[in-house]
Order: structure tokens, then C-alpha cells, then sequence
């Protein structure tokens, strides 16, 4: 019998983030945002969010981690799970495997 070899690490070509999930959260955090007159800048500040990174969840080019998505609800005065339930229905009916 043939002994495997484990490695650590994703296996190659894998990916953490979902683009379909990520637009629609950045989609989520950007109208939370604007529509409380909250600059991009500021939001970062009040999250503890480099201001870069800010900006690549809300064009949903990265996937925050869940302390991010709780650091980003704080910062909104609003709870995580609404951001999350906000972005749920923002995706496709069957995306998720259910109608």
C-alpha cells in the first residue's frame, strides 16, 4: 500500500472565495454605507479595515473574514446577520441549492 503524503495548505487551484458571494456582499456594504452618509474612508476607520482592503470587499474583489464581516457590521451600527441575510437574497434562487 502506497503511503500518501499530506500537504498543508489548500490544494492547488482552489480558491476561499466565492466571486458570486463576494459582489454580493460588497454590493450589501456599499448601499449600507451610502445610504447612512458613511464615507468608504470612515467605514474603514470605524471597522479597523485598511482603507484598501475596504474597497476591494465592496467591489467584491476579497472575501472578508467572519471577524471582518462582525468588525463591518459595527461599524454600520447594524448586525452581522442582517448583512449576511442581505447578501443571501441578493444571490441567485438556486445558488445555494435551495428554491
Amino acid at each position: 500500500m502506497q503511503e500518501r503524503v499530506l500537504r498543508r495548505g489548500r490544494p492547488s487551484g482552489s480558491k476561499t472565495a466565492d466571486p458570486v458571494v463576494a459582489a454580493a456582499f460588497g454590493s450589501v456594504i456599499r448601499s449600507a454605507r451610502t445610504s447612512r452618509g458613511i464615507a468608504q474612508e470612515a467605514l474603514a476607520l470605524r471597522s479597523g479595515i485598511e482603507r484598501s482592503h475596504m474597497g476591494k470587499i465592496e467591489r467584491g474583489e476579497h472575501m472578508p473574514t467572519l471577524s471582518a464581516v462582525f468588525k463591518l457590521a459595527k461599524g454600520l451600527g447594524i448586525s452581522a446577520a442582517v448583512l449576511i441575510q442581505d447578501t443571501a437574497s441578493l444571490l441567485p434562487p438556486d445558488y445555494m441549492g435551495t428554491e
